[in-house]
């Protein structure tokens, strides 16, 4: 054993050093520190009044640091198993921490993609209302378009107010941007906008209806979200009882580290326990995406 945790010590070390040499890289580089510092400086930037007092190289590099952290959250799970192998002489969490990488960027990916077709769908919202709202003041369907920032609603949305502008298929490109998942609220008022143009009936009208049966459908989800959040949390903590339980048996002089990770039982006892983990995480999941719809995590 005093050999195998020799051998494991030095590549704890090199992982670390890694790290350290990927940070300090990403410190070096003078491209975007310089158009960041600009920023810092006019006093836009996230420092605000802490801005001035700390130098620009040093508020450039924590905040790259930052960002690409913020990106990047996967990768702590390599610091995280380097750690507990160090502390139980052993490689298998470091193995486990990079094997788990590619799973929390998947489930990391899932969860961007859910807030952003959440916001593309209260953009929605807000745009029929808006629309509604500025014809009811006496603008134009298309000038009234053209004043909505349809930023949430991504690129293709830059095409609506293009065909307003240039007299061009409204409904058309309206289509088009309501095939992003949330924001599939832009066909009704595509087909809204077909009808005032076609038959003379009032876009106005037709806008708010769109706006609020959206709004019911959003109301919904989101108290099907509360009532689903009991089952979340209750899942959480379950999950989280293992390594409570590590805890309590290493203050208590237990070691249970090197039992699990240095004997025959030990090794028989996490793989069955990891496996009966994931299975219980897995089948909670599909319980809650099973309520929700099939909506979540995609």
């Amino acid at each position: 054993m005093k050999t195998y945790g020799a051998l494991a010590q030095p590549v704890f070390a090199g992982v670390l050093l890694l790290c350290v040499t990927l940070m300090a890289w990403q410190l070096a580089r003078r491209g975007q520190e310089l158009r960041r510092a600009r920023v810092v400086l006019a006093g836009s930037g996230p420092w605000g009044p802490w801005a001035p007092t700390l130098p620009a190289r040093i508020r450039v590099g924590i905040d790259r640091v930052a960002e690409e952290a913020s990106r990047r959250r996967e990768l702590l799970c390599l610091p995280a198993g380097c750690l507990i192998g160090w502390w139980g002489d052993s490689l298998l969490p470091p193995l486990a921490a990079l094997a788990a990488v590619p799973l929390v960027r998947r489930r990391l990916d899932a969860r961007a993609r859910r807030r952003a077709r959440e916001r593309r769908s209260e953009a929605v919202i807000e745009l029929c209302g808006a629309v509604a709202g500025e014809l009811r003041a006496g603008r134009q369907p298309g000038e009234a378009v053209r004043a909505f920032d349809g930023e949430a609603l991504g690129p293709a949305w830059a095409a609506v107010p293009a065909a307003a502008r240039f007299g061009g298929d409204v409904p058309a490109a309206l289509r088009e941007a309501g095939r992003q998942r949330g924001a599939e609220g832009l066909a009704g008022m595509a087909a809204c906008w077909q009808v005032a143009v076609d038959g003379g009936a009032g876009l106005a009208a037709g806008l708010e209806r769109v706006g609020h049966a959206l709004s019911v459908e959003r109301d919904q989800r989101e108290e099907l979200a509360a009532q689903l959040a009991g089952t979340r949390s209750t899942a959480v903590m379950l999950a989280l009882l293992p390594a409570v339980a590590l805890a309590m048996g290493t203050a208590l002089g237990a070691e249970p580290l090197r039992v699990l990770l240095h004997t025959p039982a030990g090794l028989g006892c996490l793989a069955l326990g990891g496996l009966l983990e994931g299975a219980g995480l897995a089948w909670t999941r599909h319980i809650v995406r099973a309520a929700a719809g099939g909506g979540e995590g995609t």
